[in-house]
């Protein structure tokens, strides 16, 4: 091509397609003879737009051609990768490595501890540190890529900005400082820079041997938008060059000159300060006007990419979008605007309830689009959760949807099985992160898979309940009770190297975690994509931490690796299908596809809300030039910009996500008020919505009736228990399950201790207590480590258990006319065939040889009125067995009937304890008469069995709904089903 004065700046329109239109542009400008476009260097912002690139030539060349050499202008080996085009003839000065990232992290992160301290003046945490260091590493970058020394904060213009921040501002400020001091230094020492600098220098190389020494061969910069003023020096120079040429994406050509200044300053050479506080940074050209400026290209030097007679100019479309994002001024121009300057054909709308619904009308489309040959789609959304709901979704019609934003490695079977192996060193072998780590889909993946699993459910089933001790040696006792101790020894010799509470460095800490991880899964660990990535990570961060000396705390290990392996993503590496895509905002961008559905358009979303840097104040870093958090909602307007310029466009978003309802994202809402209410609604896509709505839609199920199971005789002829009258009374249905069909509640994994467990430890130490006459604390200690639970719980709960049982011991001893005769004895009496069996907690015998029931409760007793009804018959039925000698060596004539709460209670000296009685007294208004009692319970047990045991009646679910009970079987019975519907009639 011949030599050219000027700057050779293009920009290619949204409705083009970026990658398709930049390469059929190349193709007649720089192929040439036999060699095609092998003499081209195509300078590129990243590798998904090399990739991207790359597709688009396949696609576009025809018959083939040799394709140009293509580099990403971030490459930090960049001066390799472009070879003797930058260092011709190795003259050039040498620019020093890099320092690694990883490493970096960790120094920083020691330096960061040693710098701050918490308020109680201890150090911070390891995890704390890591996340401080990435901080000051952000910060440190941010001023590094605007070509800003560090040092520029102790300038004067800087200083008096930062005196006018709040305390925590300047505090913070100086620790980054002081601590970028001490890296600087470190770097000097080691002959290193940071990526950042490395980057510039190279840019400057660039700038430096290109203008006085041009290269031979054309190079063409396509797609770059960062405004870093080093790359825009360089890009200034590309555009310079003998056939070279800078292409941009989506500059608005069609946009006034009052407009273009509405945008503001934008880092214009005579702007003070260079970023003002007025300026448009929310708008989607302002970063494209940013680089411009720094470029020194006027707006009306840039050229369309297209050449003449390749279409008649920007479609309707285009100029709705130009309009669609007018700054704030320039928007009080819509109410004039004809309806073909703000029509968006082919853009359709989407609004559902939720995400689920979102995603399946997406999922929808798809498949409808993939139905039509050759027909592309790509979804683009920044939620990472709504994208993985319509690959599910899609999986539906056998189509696998490549997400290329990836997984986050902690999101993957590998990366969380090692978290869970950080969790459970952290936890001590806590019982939910050891079950999760026991039955870990790839832990013993293989034909043994199933013996494992039943023994590890078989120790489950005893480790359910509250939290036993944190000792390996406590979980030994329950592998004991579930009989699989050869199984729980090779369990244990696994888990014990991770046991180790003391601190230490976080490469030996990796070692056991991979240690353990291989002993469970073997090679599955590491064997797919998730595998290998986790394996670079580990290798990675074993060998900077070690280097850099960084140790933590076992207990810190999960947060800090947490937020190690979210940093790193995972993409499937084949399988997906060939027209389908989802992508994120930075993958979308050179995209081009048929039907592009942007999805998650809220607030929050996309775009996403901004973040203030924890170090640096906004105004500080806006006086030296940096662009502030808003500017990346800038960048989210060109994204979406840029989407709209496909053929087919959906928008969608939900009305609501699982933290409540959601505020529609700005730019949908600029949609809406650009079309207007009456095209809005013609945008409205109502019918997709109804088919998303139908296609999981079934027949309306019938009404579940109230359950009123009817067994047959002998189903019905079973032991009743005392405590299971008053549920067979109250509640049939719940006596049907339980004693009938023997369906028992399991436990949960570190389980809250429940009324029940309490009641066990505090029946179990009076039991001990009254047999052996031993000390009360003596026994309660021994029972509570016999029950094999956690210290901390122990800890917490003992002391209010030995007040309770100290003022039973004081009740005892100041009743001396009544003398303890049996303690938790079982005794039973047979009743017109069906045997009735309980457990006494205490029967008292008086001086006269009549008898005292007494029942033990750690909460509130019946009231008198449940009696009445014949919900409480404990007591009453316990009276009937004694009367007629169902307790061996016992006899005698009940007369008291007493409830011994251990519950709080302010009569009592120690706050714990009281006395109540079912027997109906002066002082009371409801119960039973003394002389009533046994008769009445008698009769009410008669009643039962007549109609339930040795009659017909069906176990009715909550026949008495008012009666007190248990909800153990509320979902067995699919209460909330029919109750309320039962209410109403």
């Amino acid at each position: 091509m011949a030599d050219r004065s000027g700057p050779q700046v293009y920009s290619i329109a949204a409705h083009r397609g970026f990658a398709d239109a930049l390469v059929a542009g190349l193709i007649p400008r720089y192929s040439e003879p036999e060699v095609g476009l092998a003499r081209l260097t195509l300078l590129l912002p990243s590798s998904r737009a090399v990739r991207t690139v790359s597709e688009a030539f396949i696609r576009l060349s025809g018959a083939g051609l040799l394709m140009p050499r293509m580099a990403t202008v971030g490459d930090l080996d960049l001066d390799e990768t472009l070879g003797a085009l930058l260092d011709p003839l190795g003259a050039g000065a040498a620019i020093p490595p890099a320092a690694d990232p990883t490493r970096r992290l960790f120094r920083l992160a020691q330096l960061a501890g040693e710098e701050f301290r918490g308020s109680d003046d201890r150090p911070l945490p390891g995890a704390a540190r890591l996340r401080l260091a990435k901080q000051v590493a952000t910060a440190i970058d941010r001023l590094l890529i605007e070509d800003i020394d560090p040092e520029a904060l102790w300038q004067e213009p800087v200083l008096q900005v930062l005196a006018d921040q709040a305390d925590h501002w300047k505090e913070n400020t100086r620790l980054f400082a002081r601590v970028h001091a001490r890296w600087r230094a470190e770097l000097a020492e080691r002959s290193e820079v940071d990526a950042a600098t490395r980057r510039n220098r190279l840019f400057a190389l660039a700038v430096e041997r290109w203008r006085s020494d041009p290269p031979k061969t054309s190079v063409v910069a396509a797609g770059v938008t960062s405004a870093a003023p080093a790359l825009a020096d360089l890009l200034r120079v590309v555009s310079e060059l003998p056939g070279g040429a800078v292409i941009l994406p989506d500059l608005d050509l069609s946009m006034s000159a009052e407009v273009w200044d509405e945008l503001g300053h934008a880092g214009a050479p005579d702007a003070d300060p260079p970023l003002a506080k007025g300026d448009a940074v929310t708008h989607p050209q302002y970063h494209l006007k940013l680089l411009l400026n720094r470029m020194g290209v006027n707006r009306t030097e840039v050229q369309p990419w297209h050449r003449a007679g390749q279409g008649k100019g920007p479609p309707e479309r285009s100029h709705a979008i130009s309009n669609l994002f007018l700054p704030p001024q320039a928007s009080k121009g819509w109410v004039d605007l004809p309806s073909d300057k703000r029509r968006l054909a082919g853009v359709r709308i989407v609004e559902t309830a939720n995400p689920e619904e979102e995603a399946q009308a997406i999922a929808l489309l798809v498949r409808q689009a993939v139905e039509e040959p050759e027909k592309r789609v790509a979804v683009v959304t920044p939620d990472r959760g709504l994208a993985r709901r319509v690959v599910h979704h899609l999986r539906r019609w056998n189509i696998e949807a490549d997400d290329s934003a990836g997984r986050p490695l902690s999101q993957t079977p590998a990366g969380r099985l090692f978290l869970i192996l950080a969790e459970v060193a952290a936890e001590q072998a806590a019982p939910v992160p050891l079950m999760a780590l026991l039955e870990h889909p790839l832990v013993r993946l293989g034909d043994d898979r199933g013996t494992w699993l039943d023994e590890v459910r078989a120790f489950e089933l005893q480790l359910r309940g509250p939290r036993p001790a944190p000792e390996l040696e406590a979980l030994r006792e329950l592998s004991a009770e579930a009989k699989v101790e050869d199984w729980w020894s090779e369990v244990e010799s696994i888990l014990a190297p991770l046991m180790d509470e003391a601190e230490a460095p976080l490469s030996d800490l990796l070692d056991r975690l991979v240690a353990a991880g291989e002993a469970l899964a073997g090679e599955n660990l590491w064997a797919r994509e998730d595998g290998r990535a986790l394996s670079a990570l580990v290798e990675d961060l074993r060998l900077h931490a070690g280097e850099a000396g960084f140790a933590l705390a076992p207990a810190e290990l999960p947060f800090a690796l947490r937020d190690l392996l979210e940093g790193v993503a995972v993409r499937p590496p084949y399988g997906s299908h060939p027209r389908v895509a989802i992508y994120g905002l930075l993958e979308a961008r050179m995209t081009r596809a048929d039907l592009v559905i942007c999805a998650g358009l809220n607030e929050g979303t996309w775009p996403a809300t901004p973040t203030l840097d924890p170090l640096l104040p906004s105004a500080l870093l806006r006086v030296l030039g940096v662009p502030g958090p808003d500017f990346r909602i800038g960048l989210s307007a060109h994204d979406l910009a840029g989407m709209l310029g496909a053929p087919e466009v959906v928008l969608s978003r939900s009305a609501r996500d699982v933290q409540g309802p959601t505020i529609p994202s700005r730019f949908l809402l600029r949609v809406k008020a650009l079309l207007g209410q009456r095209m809005a609604g013609e945008a409205s896509d109502e019918a997709l919505l109804a088919l998303a709505r139908a296609l999981d839609d079934a027949d309306q199920a019938l009404q579940y009736p109230q359950p009123k199971p009817v067994p047959s005789p002998e189903q019905r002829k079973v032991r009743v228990s005392v405590t299971a009258l008053d549920r067979l009374r109250s509640d049939p249905y719940q006596f049907y399950a339980s004693a009938i069909l023997r369906l028992k509640q399991l436990d949960l994994l570190d389980a809250e201790p429940t009324p029940a467990w309490k009641g066990t430890a505090a029946h179990e130490v009076l039991e001990k207590w009254h047999k052996t006459g031993r000390p009360m604390a003596e026994v309660a200690d021994e029972v509570l480590t016999q029950m094999n639970h956690h210290p901390l719980m122990r800890a917490l709960w003992r002391p209010r258990l030995m007040k309770a049982l100290e003022w039973v011991e004081a009740q005892i001893a100041a009743n001396p006319d009544r003398t303890p005769a049996l303690f938790e004895e079982w005794g039973s009496m047979m009743v017109r065939g069906v045997e009735i069996f309980g457990k006494a907690d205490r029967i008292d015998r008086y001086a006269d040889g009549t008898l005292a029931i007494v029942d033990y409760k750690t909460g509130q007793p019946p009231s008198g009125e449940q009696v009445e009804q014949g919900y409480a018959l404990q007591l009453g039925t316990t009276g009937l067995m004694a009367e007629r000698g169902g307790f061996k060596g016992l006899s005698g004539t009940p007369e008291a009937f007493e409830y011994w709460s251990l519950a709080k209670s302010k009569k009592s000296d120690s706050g714990f304890g009281y006395i109540a009685t079912p027997i109906l007294t002066g002082s009371k208004r409801s119960g039973i008469a003394l002389e009533d009692f046994l008769p009445e319970a008698q009769r009410y047990l008669d009643e039962a069995l007549d109609k339930w045991i040795l009659g017909d009646a069906p176990f009715t679910a909550r026949l008495n709904p008012d009666a007190p009970g248990y909800d153990t079987y509320d979902q067995l019975m699919r209460l909330d089903e029919w109750l309320r519907r039962e209410d109403e009639t």
